[in-house]
């Protein structure tokens, strides 16, 4: 009667004690409400899909067809059809293993007739499940699927960020070979009076040298821009796995980028970045991969058996044979493993605690990004009108000294610093527009957008 009573404490001691195998993953550490230094409501631009927040058609064709065409990406599609694969092992880990197994054999002793014996047996190998090792197993093959899945997003998202950054880049160099090509056509006018008035003796030499310098100036950088446009167009290419070639696009600002993005911040949207997503999942593995390394210290059980047909009655050869038939229940319980078990779930502890402070580095560096992109977003936005006036003064002001050259009361030397400021004023306002741009993409993309 005692030793009953000990077994069954024992035996309810042990499923109490491999209750807490069983126990689904929860997330512990979340994202904390300041890592976005500047915040505000949060705003539905940065989920929406990148088809509806990039609304022009020509660049949606870029991505669609970088998002079919680049090899990153193909890259990850492979890497998450084999986690499917092997998910879908871990599934069928709950059956039973069977295995067809034929065998024959021929004996003979001092030359007297051979012996011919056979069997055919179908065996059957089954792991029952007992303490949440195969249960926890299935599970963190579910959590690598999916990390792949949100690795296959943080591709297509960077390649979407690159590709609509790339295409902008293409668009403020078109809008910079304009502004270069007009004032190739205005200096090259005063280069023309200049001469003019040095022919009838009205100018000197020096005037026409520099004039026509400053000129032969812009017309290097109309070779440099040009130059880089077919560089940007080449990076384009490679990200579209094409051989180099024109691409298409529309003039800067026929399709602006949505502005709301600066008015509505929140820590909640980092949620939506595929690599915090992914950075969960992986403290979701080594939760259950920890599972499975205290389930090794308990007990498994084990089922085989075959039945198939035989002529080997053990001893005495039937022919024809007869079935035969076996089954066998096996329980092991590890007593000593030479410290392997406790190393294996000291290191699966430890691993699960660093897949935590990888999580925390990881929203950390998502917050900065935001951070970042939204500065640098409000600094062009503040910019820009400074720049506007800018060139709208310094245009005034080029007008009026060529007209005061032209009657005599300047000197040459006005109208090129005139020409020359305002061709950089032009240069620069067009680059700010482009680095706006910019901004608002990786403020996008940092917000977790692109993914879909």
């Amino acid at each position: 009667m005692i030793k009953k009573n000990i077994i069954i404490v024992a035996a309810v001691s042990l499923m109490l004690t491999s209750c807490g195998l069983y126990k689904k993953y929860e997330q512990q550490t979340e994202i904390p409400a300041d890592v976005i230094g500047i915040q505000g409501a949060a705003s539905t631009e940065a989920m929406l899909p990148w088809r509806e927040f990039f609304t022009d058609p020509l660049l949606q064709k870029l991505i669609e067809q970088v998002l079919a065409n680049n090899t990153d990406l193909a890259s990850a599609r492979i890497a998450v059809e084999q986690s499917e694969a092997s998910l879908k092992a871990a599934k069928l880990a709950y059956l039973p293993s069977f295995s067809f197994a034929p065998q024959g054999t021929i004996s003979s002793f001092d030359y007297s007739k051979a012996a011919k014996t056979y069997s055919l047996p179908l065996q059957m190998n089954w792991e029952v499940e007992s303490f949440g090792a195969v249960t926890n197993r299935k599970r963190a093959a579910n959590a690598v699927l999916l990390q792949t899945q949100c690795y296959e997003n943080i591709v297509r998202s960077n390649l979407v960020s690159a590709i609509s950054q790339q295409y902008s880049l293409l668009q403020v160099l078109d809008r910079q070979l304009e502004i270069l090509i007009q004032t190739d056509s205005l200096w090259s006018t005063s280069l023309d009076i200049q001469r003019s008035l040095w022919e009838n003796g009205k100018s000197y030499s020096t005037a026409v040298n520099q004039m026509e310098a400053s000129w032969l100036d812009v017309k290097t950088q109309i070779v440099d821009t040009r130059r880089n446009i077919q560089s940007v167009e080449n990076a384009i290419c490679r990200l579209l796995a094409v051989s180099p070639q024109h691409i298409e696009r529309s003039k800067w600002g026929q399709y602006a980028l949505s502005q709301k993005l600066q008015n509505g911040v929140s820590a909640s949207l980092l949620e939506n970045r595929p690599d915090i997503r992914m950075a969960n999942h992986v403290m979701e593995e080594a939760f259950y991969n920890t599972q499975v390394a205290r389930a090794a210290f308990f007990p498994t059980i084990t089922l085989s058996g075959l039945v198939g047909w035989t002529n080997n009655g053990g001893g005495a050869i039937m022919n024809p044979g007869s079935l035969l038939l076996n089954a066998v229940g096996q329980l092991t319980q590890p007593i000593f493993q030479q410290g392997k078990l406790k190393a294996n779930l000291k290191i699966a502890k430890l691993t699960q605690e660093d897949m935590k402070l990888d999580y925390v580095q990881t929203v950390i560096d998502a917050g900065n990004e935001v951070n970042e992109a939204l500065a640098d977003y409000q600094s062009t936005v503040e910019k820009h009108e400074y720049y506007h006036r800018q060139v709208s003064v310094l245009h005034e002001a080029f007008k009026g000294t060529h007209e005061l050259m032209d009657n005599g009361k300047a000197s040459y030397l006005e109208v090129l610093t005139a020409q020359e400021s305002l061709l950089r004023a032009q240069l620069s306002e067009a680059m700010n527009m482009y680095s706006a741009s910019e901004a608002l993409i990786a403020l996008y993309i940092a917000l977790g957008g692109g993914a879909k």
